[in-house]
């Protein structure tokens, strides 16, 4: 399938962004900012991608720069759960850790079992659609764990009062955000097929590969994502809520600070 396309093209697609932005003047919705900044910046941000891109296809050193650049977004993942915690420097190394395990783990499963073919591209947009899925549920983990620590703070004393340990006295937190942190991908993967279809197979079957082969590579890809997300969230928000106490189980000086 030919994938040659004008700059116009690209362009036009700019259609519905326009009328977005036509109807926000007219009905003052003060939306037309905050779109026009995003298409802009993903604008920027793609192109500077398909450069990238095309020193590792050019470069001899293809390996070594697919990896500073996995390692770079990894890096940048831990710093925003890290700004977005208020917990301080603490949550850096644990969101660093969360991204970084669940990476590696579908890298290792995708090439280590044959999945697809370790090429340096490849491992960049694997990584990439892992980080991808893992970030905006992890934001959220962070944003609904502050939230729940403000509000349920006197719960969380009234517990810790009638004896509960750090553990027991978080868990509803824990629990509460954990499960809606990661319904939106759970639907996801409910309807994946049904109403959606995964930028993997599309993108496999876009290139001439086996409907088949490419269904059975997205649902390899699927799982791994899952798990990934699911872990993260689990993982940055157990930290969170344990960073939430001080050792003699007083809520600590950063969520007071959410009042």
């Amino acid at each position: 399938m030919a994938a040659d396309i004008e700059l116009w093209q690209a362009a036009v697609s700019l259609v519905l962004i326009a009328v977005v932005v036509a109807v926000s003047l007219w009905r003052r919705l003060g939306l037309e900012r905050s779109v026009l900044w995003a298409s802009a910046r993903a604008t920027i941000q793609l192109l500077a991608v398909g450069a990238l891109f095309t020193v590792i296809f050019d470069s001899g050193l293809a390996d070594l720069w697919s990896g500073l650049w996995i390692l770079v977004m990894v890096a940048v993942a831990g710093g925003v759960i890290a700004r977005r915690t208020g917990a301080g420097r603490y949550l850096f190394g644990v969101g660093l850790a969360a991204v970084g395990v669940t990476v590696g783990v579908v890298l290792a499963v995708i090439f280590g079992l044959g999945v697809l073919q370790l090429e340096p591209v490849s491992a960049v947009v694997i990584a990439g659609i892992t980080i991808g899925n893992t970030m905006p549920s992890v934001v959220q983990a962070v944003d609904r764990t502050r939230s729940q620590l403000s509000a349920s703070s006197g719960q969380i004393e009234a517990m810790l009062a009638l004896g509960f340990d750090a553990a027991g006295a978080t868990r509803p937190v824990v629990h509460d955000v954990a499960r809606l942190a990661l319904v939106p991908q759970i639907e996801r993967t409910k309807v994946v097929g049904l109403i959606a279809l995964p930028g993997a197979m599309t993108g496999l079957l876009l290139a001439g590969a086996e409907p088949f082969d490419a269904v059975l590579i997205q649902l390899v890809v699927m799982f791994l994502v899952l798990g990934a997300v699911a872990i993260s969230v689990i993982i940055v928000t157990l930290a969170m809520t344990r960073r939430a106490l001080t050792p003699d189980l007083r809520l600590a000086d950063w969520v007071r600070a959410l009042h």
